[in-house]
């Protein structure tokens, strides 16, 4: 029989082909066990992405922002529910190892940004960051993509929302400070658990739950307004501690909190299923049957309004169990609008100030 191997620091159990692949590969056991052997973990290569353009645009109905920016494609996070491990399949890679091992960049993103930023039928509106995947996973530590980018939008002096389970944001605070200082900057941190031991399981490569509470209290110290992102809310694993979560980033200083039930959109299903059959067998079947009855039968519901809260009782039950949480502690008012009337276009062929980058 085979089964899926551990790769120590990868979320991922398996690396199954892309659906729009015509091959696939399936490990098995050769007699010798080496199924059960601990393998270093694979390593991360990177590939540059020649996209002619940065910024992306949506139209969804449940969504507050209307423009995004992924200067990575994957994600060294590992997170195994990442909803954004479909997308790999579309550049013939696995949503599986693949998605947090061969990791697409932008080195060219202050450029295009600034291009783009200063066409003239482009206008302001808050940019999201840390939508889709992380803009501060580890590898931002030698790319310097974010803090590139951060530079732009602070010398246009362009609002920016950022989402993040990293403590590197802590790095640039010498640019997001001065921007919050002028409604420029927000940020929400991605707390999935309190409990290290599960983290380390379901997100092996971001910050520890801790270590992100820190970050909360030290961008609140620094004057940018941040809250938290309960996200995702899985059921049976951590839903129990929807308040101690929320409590916990309240007393770290969050000005506001959010939550969004776990995703499982195409091949995350299979993915996540495999992890729990492996790390929590004996509530693998429970969790399960949680989805299908927040999906109408199904583990997941792309619909609009629907995909990343779910219906039905349970459902109903979270979501007024973080009504509750919010509005004792205060937190149900979201964070300060970001201001769009300070915009500036960048000069046609101008160099920008390279200050942000000492």
């Amino acid at each position: 029989m085979s089964k899926p191997l551990i790769h120590k620091g990868r979320g991922s159990l398996s690396n199954a082909a892309g659906r729009f692949e015509k091959q696939s590969y399936h490990a098995e056991d050769d007699g010798w066990g080496g199924l059960d052997a601990e393998l270093p973990p694979p390593a991360t290569a990177t590939i540059v992405d020649n996209s002619r353009s940065l910024i992306t645009y949506n139209d969804s109905p449940d969504i507050p922002f209307d423009r995004s920016i992924n200067p990575y494609r994957g994600c060294e996070h590992g997170c195994i529910y990442c909803f954004a491990r479909p997308n790999h399949a579309y550049l013939g890679y696995s949503a599986g190892l693949d998605f947090e091992t061969k990791i697409l960049i932008k080195p060219d993103a202050a450029k295009l940004l600034r291009s783009e930023l200063g066409r003239r039928n482009y206008r302001c509106a808050p940019l999201a960051l840390g939508t889709n995947t992380d803009p501060y996973q580890p590898l931002e530590r030698r790319q310097g993509i974010m803090r590139q980018i951060l530079g732009v939008l602070a010398e246009t002096r362009h609002p920016v929302s950022i989402v993040t389970k990293s403590a590197l944001v802590e790095r640039d605070l010498d640019i997001l400070a001065p921007m919050a200082e002028q409604g420029l900057a927000s940020v929400y941190l991605s707390i999935t658990t309190l409990d290290r031991a599960l983290a380390r399981n379901l997100e092996p490569r971001a910050a520890a739950p801790q270590r992100r509470l820190e970050t909360l209290a030290r961008l609140r110290q620094a004057g940018v307004p941040a809250g938290v992102m309960v996200a995702p809310l899985i059921p049976v694993l951590t839903d129990p501690e929807l308040e101690d979560i929320v409590s916990a980033t309240h007393a770290a200083g969050a000005l506001s909190a959010e939550y969004i039930l776990l995703r499982l959109p195409l091949e995350v299903a299979d993915l996540f299923e495999e992890w729990l059959q492996r790390h929590y067998p004996l509530k693998a079947e429970h969790v399960m049957n949680r989805m299908r009855d927040s999906h109408g039968g199904k583990a997941y519901n792309a619909a609009f309004h629907q995909r990343q809260r779910g219906s039905g009782t349970y459902t109903d039950l979270l979501g007024q169990r973080f009504r509750l949480i919010c509005r004792k502690l205060g937190l149900n008012s979201g964070l300060p609008p970001l201001r769009t009337d300070l915009f500036r276009r960048p000069e046609a062929g101008g160099q920008m100030s390279f200050d942000f980058f000492d």
